[in-house]
């Protein structure tokens, strides 16, 4: 099966950083993967949810919402408070991801949330919001070391994501809209520098796979994973020097 963008099966998209991209938050970046564009920005509160009040620990949250016409049709703006259940999902799961990175004992009891709006959508946007939010999260915890607000970083981990699936009886990396569409099996996966598993979420949508699929699919997602990271290391390495030097190995 040939691809739209004649990438080869274990091909992922383009990607590109644009840190600082807004100029208020503590830490910011803009992630393009491919057509896939979105806004990362980390955004400081000075207090921690209930359950942890009184502990010293503090706490990363995110937030995930389409602009109207990020997609091909209008998608309906939230109204009155209510997330819809995808969105609710979707930034679980970026939560749980950025969690992954941080020493929250180290923060103090303050919250990092990190907004993750989505500009334009051609698949992969939760993979992608994963992957830049790190990267905006770096840049305010360097931030708010750098203001004395905490005296140690508090990165334990460098995380990234991908998006993979079985399209047309093909095992595919980095999915596009037109290509997770009509997709057999749908996977994102979230890996530490250290490869440890943060998250691995396969769903068939048509047909059940077998053994030889689910390890060609881990194997593709540790590829685009490593290609994620490496896109990470490289934007870091001109903003914010030496900062991932300091993670323990």
């Amino acid at each position: 099966m040939n691809r739209q963008d004649h990438r080869t099966a274990d091909q992922v998209r383009a990607v590109r950083f644009v840190p600082g991209f807004l100029p208020y938050a503590e830490g910011s970046v803009l992630i393009e993967l491919g057509n896939t564009r979105v806004v990362c920005a980390v955004s400081l509160d000075e207090s921690v949810p209930p359950f942890l009040r009184g502990q010293g620990v503090g706490w990363v949250t995110a937030e995930y919402r389409m602009l109207p016409r990020a997609t091909q049709t209008r998608t309906p703006r939230d109204s009155g408070g209510r997330v819809d259940g995808r969105s609710t999902e979707i930034q679980r799961l970026i939560g749980r991801s950025l969690r992954a990175a941080i020493d929250r004992t180290l923060l103090g009891e303050r919250t990092l949330i990190v907004d993750c709006d989505v500009l334009t959508a051609d698949g992969g946007t939760r993979t992608a919001a994963i992957t830049g939010g790190f990267v905006a999260l770096v840049l305010a915890c360097q931030r708010l070391r750098a203001g004395g607000m905490i005296s140690e970083m508090p990165l334990r981990r460098q995380v990234a994501a991908i998006s993979a699936g079985i399209v047309g009886g093909i095992p595919m990396l980095d999915l596009a809209y037109a290509e997770d569409s009509i997709a057999d099996v749908d996977c994102n996966a979230v890996y530490t520098h250290r490869w440890e598993t943060v998250e691995f979420q396969l769903s068939a949508e048509h047909g059940l796979p077998g053994d030889d699929y689910v390890e060609e699919i881990r194997r593709l997602v540790r590829f685009g994973v490593a290609e994620m990271l490496a896109a990470q290391r490289a934007c870091l390495a001109e903003v914010a020097p030496g900062v991932l030097d300091e993670l323990t190995t």
